[in-house]
């Protein structure tokens, strides 16, 4: 981690730029530099090098200017002025937004297992040296999932609020309403929407009506209550009962706490819940590979036992 943050502050804003620098300060060979993943599609210590500048952003030691592209933080600045050794989990964890992110990513998994508080180096958040090869496969996914979760969160605040809103209904879609036909959407004009940016059928016969309102915010830019209000409101002259309002950020406790005095059903899903969904739903994602489990074949067996 500590050479990849000092190359990003000496101006190496991506990791193809880094890997160079990386292999010099390690003394790799060309062979071991051209090591590959399993999967064949990237080498090693580009993937070490994506990992180590993913897990100190979480930190807000860096931050993204565009995709794949990311300069030093203050805070990043702060750290390398402390001249310190190394940086590993132990680093990380004094920052409140990695331990926030750590504790979502645990979560995922359905556990606080108190292994990821260790200080190995990297990856941080490993199962414990108790867990099954079958549990150790779980949490990697679930670490997976946090960072794809991250990647699509900056990609859906870049995109134009129309593509934004176009995706909340493919996203419905395939959740099953309106049939998962999209026919069975219809997105409001971008002006004079009176605060509803498009509607699906909640089954494929259009009984009745979702109306959605979709709204691409900054993490730290929370969905109000009057937003909702004025959401009700909007409801209310369509002569609609059921709504979903999506934000990429988050809703205020009393935006939350307002909508159990409202006769409508409204649901209410965040940034973190929104990517949670696409990935789920397959959605803006596609699988890049795949591991197979097996185990034996008892019945096989069986017949052979018997002579």
């Amino acid at each position: 981690m500590l050479p990849v943050l000092r190359l990003i502050a000496a101006g190496h804003a991506t990791i193809p730029e880094s890997v160079p620098s990386l292999v010099t300060n390690f003394g790799l060979s060309q062979e071991e530099a051209e090591i590959l993943l399993p999967s064949g599609k990237q080498s090693l210590i580009a993937n070490r090098a994506h990992w180590a500048r993913h897990y100190m952003s979480q930190a807000g030691l860096v931050v993204a200017q565009k995709r794949g592209s990311y300069v030093l933080t203050e805070e990043g600045r702060k750290l390398l002025d402390t001249d310190p050794s190394t940086i590993n989990n132990s680093t990380l964890n004094q920052f409140s937004a990695f331990r926030d992110w750590r504790d979502r990513s645990a979560s995922k998994r359905g556990t606080t297992d108190e292994s990821s508080e260790n200080t190995e180096e990297f990856p941080t958040i490993p199962a414990s040296p108790s867990s099954t090869p079958e549990e150790t496969i779980g949490t990697a996914a679930s670490l997976l999932d946090a960072a794809l979760g991250d990647d699509l969160l900056r990609i859906l605040r870049d995109i134009s609020p129309v593509r934004f809103e176009r995706l909340i209904l493919d996203l419905l879609s395939a959740m099953g309403y309106g049939g998962g036909d999209l026919s069975n959407t219809k997105m409001t004009k971008s002006t004079g929407d009176g605060g509803i940016d498009g509607f699906i059928h909640e089954d494929a016969l259009g009984l009745d009506a979702v109306y959605i309102q979709a709204k691409r915010n900054a993490p730290d830019n929370k969905i109000s209550r009057p937003a909702i209000q004025q959401f009700v409101g909007s409801l209310t002259g369509e002569g609609a009962t059921k709504g979903v309002f999506v934000t990429t950020s988050d809703f205020s406790t009393e935006a939350r706490g307002y909508l159990s005095r409202v006769q409508h059903r409204i649901v209410l899903i965040n940034g973190q819940e929104l990517a949670r969904l696409m990935i789920r739903h397959g959605v803006g994602v596609r699988t890049r590979t795949t591991y197979l489990v097996r185990g034996v074949d008892e019945d096989y067996f069986a017949d052979l036992n018997g002579g």
